[in-house]
Order: C-alpha cells, then structure tokens, then sequence
C-alpha cells in the first residue's frame, strides 16, 4: 500500500510558474495534481504557501507533501429519478436536488448525480474511467440547479473551453443575511485553503483569483434575496465571498448562518447559458426555485410584513 510522501527540490532555474516547474521536475505528477495539492497548502517555498503562478528563485527550496492515495470510488448505473431539462447527442442539462452529490467519493459512494446519469445514459462512461465522465462543472452537494454534462469527449473539451474562457453564463439565486452595500456590485476576493481548517475555504493573500457580481432582487426583514453570478470557478467561491463581506448565506452551515426553517443552504443555480458544441448557437436553460426555499421565502415575506 503506498503511503504519504514528501518531495524535496531545489530550484536551478528561473522563469517558470511554480506548477510548470514541479510538473517538469516530477513527470509522475499530474499538472492538475499539482495544482491541487498547491490550493491544499501541501506545497511550501522556503517554508511559505504561494500560488500556483508564483516564480520560484534560484535556490528556493520547494517541499511537496503527496498524501496517499485515496481508494477509487466505482462507478455503477442507479436507477435514481433524473430531472433533465434538455438532452441532444452531445450533452444533457440536469436540474440537481440539492443533498445529492455529483460524483462518488469517500463518504459518498453511491446514490450521487453521475450514478444516475450512467443509468440513463450507459454510453458516457466511454468518455474516461473516472468517476466523472462527461462532468464539466459542479455544484455543491447541497446546492440545487443546473448543471449540463457532456456525452461524448469532443462535447467535454468544447464545454469545458467555455467554462475556461468564462462564455459560460451561471446564474444563482441566494438569500444572505443583512443587505450587501452597495445593492449592485462585484466581490473581488482571492480565494484559498483555510489556514488552520483545510477542509474549508477562505479569503486568503495567497488564493486564487475569485470573481462574483451581484444585484439585490428582493429585501425581507434582516434578509436578502440576491441574484449573484461568479466569473470564476473557486471552491465554495459564492458563499465565502459573501460571508467575507458580512452578508453570510442563509442555512449554510460552514460560512453561513442557520434559519430554523430552512433544512438547506439558500443557494440555487437558477440559469445556465452556454454555446452548443455542434452548432456554435448560444442557448439559455432555466429552473425554478425548489419548493423548499419559495416557502422560506414566504416565512420570510410574512416576518417582514408583521
């Protein structure tokens, strides 16, 4: 069984970002590893986090801690009800419940989205042997709302551009507490690995760059209601940007703040655009809000009311 690792190098050139040089000095790691295992704090310069785009100097010594590996999950068709908003041969836009993770990881080893998809669609497996064939993005196990997933690789690669090149249109609603000042704008924030909890995110120097506008919709008594739309990907970027600028999102229960009648964080992927990978045309695909949180919404309405 393998076991942890550390990897110790000493810089002697200059010039490359601190990913590029890792992945040359060490073929066995993965760029996209590496990169994780940067945001995970596990890669030190001179004993200090950086960035995956910092420059190392000659001379700088760089530790790399490699956990073990983690044993792969095994993907198997479920017959797990599907809410597909739209389907044609190269992708499927889904509307996820929220409690429902995307893909089978340690803890969640079955009953998740990609489970369900390999059920309705066994051909995508043939994309790759993940656990993720066809993902292009996600969303949190306990946000609902859109997400498309492609059928075939050449759809992937297209959508996954998109995504990268930040023509992917994503739309969110999102109840946060207290009113965000001013009531349209833009968090500008890097976003990394909490220090000391590194099962969490944070506002850190060193983070990644982290984009998310927003507008109010609709004030309540205490509350608001945004419609926020993130220009980047970041871990939990959404609710980590509002809890910095002291509008926590409203039933999350890591950076948030608990409502007694709200079993779930108020976030919903609401709209989703984006350009077919056949056609080149755009399209939008909206959901409506769950049940659930039009009915926080209705407490909400009558507290303001009273």
């Amino acid at each position: 069984m393998e076991t942890a690792r550390t990897i110790r190098l000493v810089v002697d050139k200059v010039g490359l970002r601190l990913d590029r040089y890792i992945s040359q000095t060490c073929p066995e790691l993965t760029r996209s590893y590496i990169q994780k295992l940067i945001d995970e704090g596990r890669v030190t310069i001179n004993s200090k986090a950086a960035k995956p785009s910092h420059k190392p100097k000659v001379g700088d010594e760089i530790i790399i801690n490699v956990p073990p590996p983690s044993p792969s999950p095994v993907l198997i068709p479920q017959g797990i009800p599907l809410s597909i908003i739209y389907e044609d041969n190269d992708l499927m836009v889904v509307d996820k419940p929220s409690r429902m993770t995307v893909y089978p990881a340690p803890g969640h080893p079955s009953h998740t989205l990609m489970n369900a998809i390999l059920a309705h669609c066994p051909g995508i497996s043939a994309i790759d042997s993940s656990v993720r064939p066809g993902i292009v993005h996600r969303l949190d196990k306990d946000t609902s709302g859109l997400m498309v997933v492609a059928k075939n690789k050449a759809a992937q690669l297209n959508l996954a551009a998109q995504l990268k090149r930040r023509t992917m249109l994503k739309r969110y609603f999102v109840l946060v507490k207290g009113c965000p000042s001013p009531e349209e704008g833009v968090v500008e924030a890097p976003i990394g690995r909490h220090p000391k909890d590194r099962k969490r995110m944070a506002v850190v120097p060193q983070g990644r760059e982290a984009r998310t506008s927003y507008r109010v919709m609709r004030h309540f008594k205490g509350y608001s209601l945004l419609e926020a739309t993130p220009h980047t990907g970041r871990t939990h970027q959404i609710r980590v940007h509002f809890s910095t600028i002291g509008c926590p999102v409203a039933g999350d229960p890591v950076y948030g703040i608990r409502l007694p009648y709200l079993k779930r964080q108020f976030l919903h992927a609401f709209l989703l655009g984006f350009e077919s990978p056949s056609t080149g045309e755009y399209a939008e695909f909206r959901s409506d809000l769950p049940a659930e949180l039009e009915q926080a919404l209705e407490h909400l309405s009558r507290d303001y009311r009273a």
